[in-house]
Order: structure tokens, then sequence, then C-alpha cells
């Protein structure tokens, strides 16, 4: 059996689940298992810590750092060499700073042979240029063959995108009835679903590059078109200004480092621009993925962040033949994020950096880089009016116990504005998303990458009337209790709280194992119960939900 091994002289650059050169230096994986780990790294790992491993929300995973030096030595200029014993142990417990236990995951083969995988050089993945695009390119149902109304009797404003991670599908569901109108299938991992200007399209990225088009308005919704946009994606949008309802689509990807415009309706690409560049430091990064992506409503616009490099780009596409940028320098590692109630500043966390970068979308320029506790990570974030400070947006962390809010009227509330006005504590670090509602009384933060099962399964929520109180403390709910389901040993995540339209339920997904029982749950608003539990067998690992209305128009 041929041995894949660490060598300065040693390695190829290989493909993203290709082959690689022999060497024989240690550590070292036969190729079955060098191949099962790539794919184990590009599944679970690459989305934090980089397909070429220099980190970003998760630390840099490059030999440098994870390997011993061969005398055994585990410091190096003031740096740990982590090694194998070590690498193991992470990656089985976890990490308090946002990093999942993977005990219940992965087998402990599995584990043993991703801590020696991320001790190699990393396999270098193939670009993905116009011509790999369009021969992906798949046009199902062309536009003149579709329908002109609705066919179907379903409130489409209340129908619910649901992320199934390991199945590679979404689920839509009705949110009036809580029956599953159908599965699709889309790409591996789903990690968003965005929907068109009017509210009839569903454009579903997967962690795979895959971008599939849905139409609602079938008797049946079904995928209408899907292309590959990449290896490795996380983000995806459409033009919204007025006149351009529905026209474009945009995917960024992580891998390769780009955005590609498309036609709105049948997903051809018309435009394929490189994001790579230097950072805000100076520096050149080969691999600045493209972390999350809106649509303006003051210009026919798109606000393109870029994470390694720190750049915020304002997409012009009005004119994509002669397209422009306006190119925003801010802080380095930016994330996700969302609009303030106004729907004119753009608040995205830098994670790594500890900090929350403001920008005027309708200036078009910087307004503020606030710093925060360790690693923001606020989904979209939640926008409410704090009973003391005005208008605030807030946000979890991954690396925090709290919840950090942020004030965001400079007209009325100058002195608030762009500061950190009040962080409150949350059940454990770990928190992926943070929800209101307008019509909601309550805030909801969850934790699902905490390692300690009690608290990924349970969620935090505030009264927003208690919020300019001292001593504030939120109610812990047990929401995988609330599910009843099967004990087993995988962690049952409650994971990406999600409005209904009229703002008076909230759905949480339970992600359990792949082979385990999961379920949503969905919460009476105003009494914090359980209302309903959908264990339909088809929804399995559940994540994201996406509600039509508020996703539409951008109500969080």
């Amino acid at each position: 059996m041929k041995n894949i091994s660490m060598s300065a002289l040693g390695i190829a650059v290989g493909l993203v689940l290709g082959s690689s050169m022999v060497s024989a230096a240690e550590p070292s994986l036969s190729d079955e298992a060098f191949a099962a780990s790539k794919r184990i790294y590009f599944e679970r790992c690459a989305g934090c810590h980089g397909v070429l491993r220099k980190g970003a929300t998760g630390k840099s995973l490059e030999p440098s750092w994870t390997k011993k030096k061969d005398d055994g030595t585990v410091e190096e200029g003031g740096t740990l060499k982590l090694g194998q014993e070590r690498l193991e142990k992470i990656i089985t417990l976890g990490t308090e700073g946002g990093m999942v236990n993977y005990d219940d995951i992965l087998t402990k083969e599995e584990i043993k042979n991703i801590a020696t995988y991320i001790q190699l050089e990393p396999p270098v993945p193939p670009e993905w240029g116009m011509q790999d695009q369009l021969a992906s390119w798949k046009l199902i149902v062309p536009p003149e063959k579709r329908p002109t109304k609705q066919m179907s009797k379903i409130n489409l404003d209340n129908v619910f995108s649901v992320t199934l991670r390991d199945t590679g599908e979404v689920a839509l569901i009705d949110g009036d009835n809580k029956k599953v109108i159908t599965v699709l299938k889309t790409g591996y991992a789903v990690h968003i679903s965005r929907m068109s200007a009017s509210g009839r399209y569903i454009y579903v990225i997967g962690r795979d590059g895959l971008t599939s088009l849905v139409d609602l308005w079938m008797k049946t919704p079904e995928v209408v078109a899907t292309i590959k946009s990449g290896m490795d994606a996380r983000s995806v949008d459409t033009s919204k200004f007025k006149g351009y309802e529905d026209k474009y689509a945009v995917v960024g990807t992580y891998w390769p480092p780009q955005y590609t415009i498309y036609e709105g309706d049948t997903l051809k690409p018309l435009k394929i621009v490189s994001t790579r560049s230097v950072t805000v430091d100076g520096e050149y990064h080969p691999e600045p993925r493209v972390a999350s992506i809106v649509a303006s409503s003051f210009k026919p616009e798109w606000v393109i962040n870029i994470k390694e490099t720190g750049l915020v780009k304002l997409v012009d596409y009005s004119d994509i033949k002669n397209l422009k940028e306006i190119t925003i320098e801010s802080s380095k590692f930016l994330h996700d994020g969302g609009w303030d109630a106004s729907k004119r500043y753009f608040l995205v966390a830098a994670n790594m950096s500890n900090q929350v970068v403001v920008i005027d979308a309708k200036e078009g320029k910087l307004v503020a880089i606030v710093d925060t506790e360790k690693k923001p990570h606020p989904g979209r974030g939640a926008n409410f009016v704090h009973p003391k400070f005005g208008p605030v947006w807030a946000t979890s962390h991954l690396g925090a116990d709290v919840i950090t809010m942020i004030g965001t009227d400079p007209k009325k509330h100058p002195d608030n504005a762009w500061k950190v006005v009040q962080t409150v504590p949350i059940h454990g670090s770990g928190s992926l998303f943070v929800k209101t509602h307008p019509k909601s009384k309550n805030l909801w933060a969850d934790a699902p990458l905490n390692p300690e099962p009690s608290i990924a399964q349970s969620v935090a929520v505030y009264n927003i009337g208690d919020l300019g109180k001292e001593g504030v403390e939120p109610e812990i709910i047990d929401v995988a209790a609330m599910a009843e389901l099967p004990e087993t040993k995988a962690t049952k995540r409650v994971v990406h709280a999600e409005y209904n339209s009229t703002g008076d339920e909230v759905w949480f997904s339970i992600w359990a194992g792949k082979t385990d029982s999961s379920a949503i749950v969905v919460i009476d608003d105003k009494t914090r119960k359980v209302k309903t539990v959908i264990k339909d067998p088809r929804i399995i690992t559940p994540t994201g939900k996406f509600n039509v209305h508020n996703t539409q128009h951008d109500i969080y």
C-alpha cells in the first residue's frame, strides 16, 4: 500500500478529492485514509479553517503549526506545535471557542486520520472558470415553460426552506399547517436560502458550490435550474433594487475565491470576478473567500464581504459589462452580518478580529469598526428598540458567553450610535444565531457549538423590555427535551431560531447525528411553550430555516 506523507520535496498539488505524491517521512496516511480524510476536512473543517488551512474563523492548520519538529520540541518562535496526540484530543473534545466535539460525529479512526491529515501539506483544489461553470449548468425547466401564476393554494409568505445538512437537500415546510410540502435535492450542507425580490424564487447554495433555483409557483415547487459555482461556497443573493427585481443573482465562493453574476431566472453565468488581492495589512492572500452578500435597497448594488482580506466590495450591477466596485478597507476575517432596521447600515462580524464593521450603503463608506467580545457570530443579527438605548443591533458570540448590543440610530441617539451599549450573559459560548422579530417582545440565542451537551441543547431568551434593568438574566429553555426524541450518543444541538411570517412563532432545529431522529420545535413566542414538534422522517439533520417573507424583506 502506497503511503501519503510529509516531505519538503515530496508533496505534489492534488485536486479536492484527488491523489497525492509519496514520501517516506512521517506522519503518513494510506491513499484510502488520505482521500477519506480530505473529504472529511472539506465537509467539516474547511469552512472555518480554509481550504489551504490558513485560518479565519478557526485557527491556522498549516503543517508549520500542527506538526511537531523532528527533534520532539513543541515550541518554535513562541508558537505551540500541536502534534498528533494533542490534535486528536482537540478534535475529540472540541473547544470553548466554538469548535464542536467530534467524538459523536466521527469514529476514533477517522479522528486519528484527520489529525494526521492536517499535519500534511494541504492539497490545492482546481480553479473553476466560465467554461467549467457552463459545462455544469442545467436549465431543467426554461422560463417559458414555467407557470405564469402561482399554481397552488399554499401561503407562500409562510413557507420555510429548511436545510437538511447531511442529505444534500432542503425541505419546504408549510408554516401554516406544519406539513412538509416537498423535499428537494440540492448541494451538500446547504448554507443559506435566499429569496428573489418577487418572492417567487428560492436560491439555495450548498457548501459544495452547487447553486439551485427553486420555483415556488409550480403546483409542487421544483428545482428549475442548477449550476456548480465552485468547489466550496456559502453565499448567494439577488438583485432587489426597483427595476432589477429577479434579474440577477450573485454567488460568492470560498474556492475559487471569486463571485459570479448569473441570470436571475436561469442561473446562466454572465460574469466571474476574482477576489484575490492583498489584505488591509498590505499582504497578498491566495484564498480571500467571499463570506457574505446582501442586496442594497438604496442602489442597484450588492455588499460583498471578503473574509481574509477585510475588504468590503460595493458592487454596482446596473451595467455588468462595465462593472463598478467600491472597495472599503475594514477589518480582517469578515464573516456574516445583516442590515440595521433602516436597511441603510450593514453590520458584519470580523470574528477573528473580535470586531463588528459598520458600512453605510447609502453613502458607500465605512462608518465604524466596533470592538466586541471574542468571535462575534450574528447570523444576520437582531434589530429591536432597547428600552434605554433606542434602536440596536445585536450579535451573539462563538467565543464568549454574552450577547452584544450596538446602537444604530445616529440621528435620534447619536451618543449611542456605533458603540457597544450593553452586553448581557447567555448560557454559554458557541452561539451561532441571535434572533427577534418586529412584532416580538423576545430576544432568542442558541449555543449549538458549545461542547457541553446541556448548553448545546438549550436556548436563552430575554424579555426585551427588561434589558435596561440591572443584572438581567435570560430564561434557559431545554428545547431538545421539548422534542422528546429517543436517547442517542450524539448531542441534540439546538440551532437557528427563525420566526414565522406573522412573528408569533419561533422555530428551532434539533441537529443530531445523521443516523439519529431529528425534529423542528415550534415555540409560541408569547408563552415560550412548545406549540408543535415536526418529526417527519424526511427531516434529517436540519439546521438553517428561512421563512420566505422574512428572508425576502430582510426582517430580523
